[in-house]
């Protein structure tokens, strides 16, 4: 008997392996295609500036439409005429009691103030400080700047703070205000003159009403977050014992937020006296106006002594603040001991107001221009050379090859090269709108002004965020340095950013790298802050399994340390990025010229403001794309962890 034939099945293969191109091989593609797109088309559709395009003029209509029916149309008339005559109310009710204290009286006042926020070393802080002020010989100018930062702080308040609460127990509104709250505060500080100045007019009430607005979104934010905090479990507990949602609010959310919502108040007081001095540009007085002159005058002593004087409000308010924040409630013995100091410094302060003269006295205010303006003669005639060499280093090895390329590439390309880098480093949304923001600036007719900008921007961003992360590093990985660091750090945070400007003329003269240098100032702390912080936040176990493991300081940094400090450093590279564009744009008063140059022309020529309120829009434009961009990217996972996904 014949078997029949064993059927052997085939062998199963496996399927081809698709091979996949390296991760390089794509952006390479990308930069060679749009290199040789700039070849191809250079010079062609670059949208040239014109100072007479139809929308500027279209502006000025519009100006000139406000300008006459200011006291006949209705929105003016019931809404805008009564917000103005508010804001102005507000700012002299404020400045006619502090001036009515006298000097002494508001150095006790403050004095007392401090003791109770935070006790006897508070006090002698805010004391110090508010004499500090006539010391100086800038009393009368320090009120006046302390009268609006309390007047926009008020109303900043006064609406943020119910507004956040409404954001933090609401989810639908919360998604409604937080892209708004993002929009006004990345938009460059010059951005808010133009419409306060159209609205407002000049002078105190618009100073006012616009450093309100600024200062409003950290209220809101830190309110809804503190109100969000709160725990459920306290909230269902109190419900179910038969309390009302406003008894809630009033006995349990508040109260238990309540710490939290005074660090939005230091916030909110921080970001009115940044705002304060540069609304002496539409009139505002106080500190302003004496850094404007000297400005004028390139007078690095009268510039750098009132600067020093917001520092002094600033270091008192933030301390202040700070210490109520911190405050825990004792018992009756401790609020007798705090209520009493109080009284008791405040008490002193105004029985010695009718002793003394209410104006501070001369002869106790010491001259410190002369000495500083001589250190600053010194510097500029022993540093020529090198401050020389590095302007000119800047200027032909950065800013002029980048701005030529991008004022002669065409406006598509530069948008395409935008939406496509965008694209691979945050994702389709974030792409799409900085191409937007692109196509609205080239709408307004600010192209190339707009690309001049950008240019000092990125130059300046760059600078500043390589500086910035040696520093947090250096900061994060060596305790002395830290220590040697931080007071550093905090005297420029708290500056106002007109006195950067004086000391940059002096080493660089007007120009360009004057203004990047100013930035790299005023943002470079706050960069490295965060890099600092990202760095230490890297939990311990981590870095002994990494130490176990034979690695060595170099690797804990670059292997270990950076990347698992992701987050903190694009939000470092975010800060740095939008701070420097605030500041380079401030920098049209030094010689800057772009978008800034425009902005300031509109304010000093009447036939130029459609051309400054464009230019505004141009720069929150710029500020909406660039902050966008490494938003997105902090929100997308990071290489590494793709592949391992």
């Amino acid at each position: 008997m014949v078997s029949a034939p064993v059927q052997v099945a085939p062998p199963v293969q496996a399927p081809a392996r698709v091979r996949r191109l390296p991760r390089w091989v794509a952006p390479v593609a990308a930069v060679v295609a749009v290199v040789a797109l700039y070849v191809a088309f250079r010079g062609k559709a670059t949208l040239p500036h014109d100072d007479d395009a139809g929308l500027f003029h279209w502006l000025n209509d519009a100006r000139d439409w406000v300008d006459a029916n200011r006291n006949s149309s209705p929105i003016f008339l019931y809404v805008v005429n009564y917000l103005r005559l508010g804001a102005a109310e507000v700012f002299a009710l404020i400045q006619g009691a502090l001036v009515a204290l006298g000097w002494p009286g508001l150095v006790g006042l403050a004095a007392g103030l401090g003791w109770l926020a935070g006790g006897w070393r508070i006090a002698l802080v805010s004391l110090t400080g508010f004499a500090g002020l006539g010391v100086l010989g800038f009393w009368e100018a320090s009120v006046e700047t302390l009268a609006l930062t309390l007047s926009a702080v008020v109303l900043s308040l006064l609406f943020g703070i119910p507004l956040g609460i409404w954001a933090g127990r609401s989810p639908r509104v919360r998604r409604i205000v937080m892209p708004v709250l993002d929009v006004m505060q990345i938009m460059p500080t010059f951005s808010y003159l133009s419409p306060m100045v159209l609205l407002f007019l000049i002078g105190s009430a618009s100073s006012t009403i616009a450093t309100m607005i600024y200062a409003m979104p950290p209220a809101i934010r830190i309110t809804a977050l503190a109100i969000e905090r709160v725990s459920g479990v306290t909230v269902e507990a109190s419900e179910s014992l038969g309390a009302t949602r406003w008894q809630t609010l009033r006995k349990v959310r508040l109260p238990l937020a309540l710490n939290t919502i005074m660090l939005g108040v230091n916030q909110t007081i921080a970001a009115a006296l940044s705002m304060v001095p540069l609304t002496a540009l539409i009139a505002a007085p106080g500190l302003g106006e004496d850094l404007l002159r000297a400005l004028a005058r390139v007078n690095v002593g009268a510039a750098l002594v009132p600067g020093v004087a917001i520092v002094l409000i600033a270091i008192v308010l933030d301390r202040m603040t700070r210490a109520a924040a911190q405050r825990r409630e004792g018992g009756s013995r401790a609020r007798i001991v705090r209520w009493g100091g109080f009284a008791v410094l405040t008490a002193a302060g105004l029985a010695l107001t009718p002793v003394l003269a209410q104006e501070f006295p001369e002869q106790w205010q010491v001259q410190i221009v002369r000495p500083i303006n001589d250190v600053a003669d010194w510097i500029e005639a022993h540093w020529y050379t090198f401050t020389g060499f590095l302007n000119d280093t800047v200027a032909y090895g950065l800013l002029n090859p980048l701005q030529d390329v991008l004022t002669s590439a065409p406006w598509w390309l530069v948008t395409a090269a935008v939406l496509a880098f965008a694209w691979r480093v945050s994702g389709v949304g974030p792409a799409l709108v900085a191409a937007a923001c692109l196509l609205g600036v080239a709408a307004l007719g600010l192209w190339e002004h707009g690309m001049e900008t950008l240019t000092m921007v990125l130059v300046g961003s760059l600078i500043t965020i390589a500086v910035g992360l040696v520093l947090g590093a250096a900061a994060a990985r060596v305790r002395w340095f830290a220590a040697v660091l931080r007071p550093l750090l905090d005297a420029a945070q708290t500056m106002p950013s007109f006195s950067y400007l004086l000391p940059a003329v002096a080493l660089f003269g007007n120009g360009r790298f004057t203004a990047i240098v100013a930035a790299f100032i005023y943002a470079v702390p706050v960069v490295a802050r965060l890099v600092e912080d990202g760095l230490r936040a890297v939990p311990a176990t981590v870095m002994e399994a990494a130490k176990s493991a034979g690695s060595t300081d170099r690797q804990l940094l670059w292997k270990v340390q950076l990347p698992m400090a992701r987050g903190s450093l694009l939000l470092a590279a975010n800060q740095g990025i939008v701070m420097t564009l605030a500041m380079v744009v401030i920098g049209a008063l030094v010689g800057a010229g772009a978008l800034g140059y425009d902005v300031v022309a509109g304010f000093a020529q009447q036939e130029d403001y459609g051309k400054g309120l464009a230019a505004g829009v141009a720069l929150v434009l710029l500020g909406i794309m660039l902050d966008r961009i490494t938003q997105g990217a902090n929100g997308r996972r990071s290489p590494h962890k793709k592949r391992n996904a």
